[in-house]
């Protein structure tokens, strides 16, 4: 069972997170849709509080999503995907189209990526997790590969306290570290894929640009696209415009 929180009551919208993340990050926006909808927010594995395994890659992940539906009596659903999770969203439409109402991917296409968290990793693995008294120690480790505050925290929020005494990482870093490559990697399908789509992308980001629209409609016929100021985290630059973009999508 994947560890998730519902908000609300109406239609379902389940929304899956990206890489390094957790259902948490998606909180603010979960409870503005939830105003209409029931809402799940869900921990994919290897992240928050789901099971730790020794496999990570997209048709996985999309069988842990069927299975959860089903566990949860849920026949039909909404899918938000950001990122990672936008992968995921899109392996399991490719495999489950008809469990799908409409599907909203948030700053991430189909294809293959060139690998670009390498730092990350490197940051993250630098921490003796298991030696570290605080979670300064763990920042100042950090802070020596990554400037960014905002990615550092985000990142940390994966640091939890264990009853013995110091910290263990809440993701399966070394499996996410080893698995990497089918993080990066395209989705799987043969035929193009009949779910009305709406991919939300950032002007500031280079995961999606308009170059890329025409060959994502070759996978996607039934996709809208819409551009948004703001870069890769639009639900943390964006919310409000964001919550707008989805409920006018999913009320047309």
């Amino acid at each position: 069972m994947l560890n998730h929180k519902i908000y609300g009551q109406g239609d379902p919208i389940i929304i899956l997170h990206g890489l390094f993340g957790m259902l948490d990050n998606w909180q603010t926006v979960a409870k503005k849709l939830a105003e209409e909808y029931m809402v799940i927010l869900v921990d994919q594995r290897d992240h928050g509080k789901s099971k730790h395994t020794d496999e990570f890659n997209y048709k996985a992940l999309a069988e842990d999503l069927r299975e959860f539906l089903e566990e949860n009596w849920i026949h039909s659903c909404h899918i938000i995907g950001h990122s990672m999770g936008g992968k995921t969203a899109m392996q399991f439409s490719a495999l489950n189209a008809d469990m799908i109402e409409k599907l909203v991917i948030v700053d991430i296409g189909p294809k293959a990526y060139k690998p670009g968290h390498e730092i990350i990793f490197k940051a993250l693995l630098e921490v003796p997790i298991d030696k570290v008294k605080s979670r300064k120690d763990v920042e100042d480790i950090i802070s020596k590969y990554i400037d960014d505050v905002e990615v550092r925290l985000f990142l940390m929020k994966n640091l939890q306290r264990i009853k013995e005494g110091g910290f263990r990482w809440k993701m399966n870093l070394e499996l996410l570290h080893k698995k990497y490559a089918n993080i990066i990697a395209a989705i799987e399908t043969n035929e193009p894929i009949d779910v009305d789509t709406l991919f939300i992308y950032g002007a500031k980001s280079q995961y999606i640009v308009p170059s890329e629209i025409e060959s994502i409609k070759a996978i996607y016929p039934n996709s809208k696209f819409e551009e948004m100021d703001a870069g890769h985290w639009i639900h943390a630059e964006k919310p409000d415009e964001l919550v707008d973009l989805v409920k006018g999508f999913l009320e047309d």
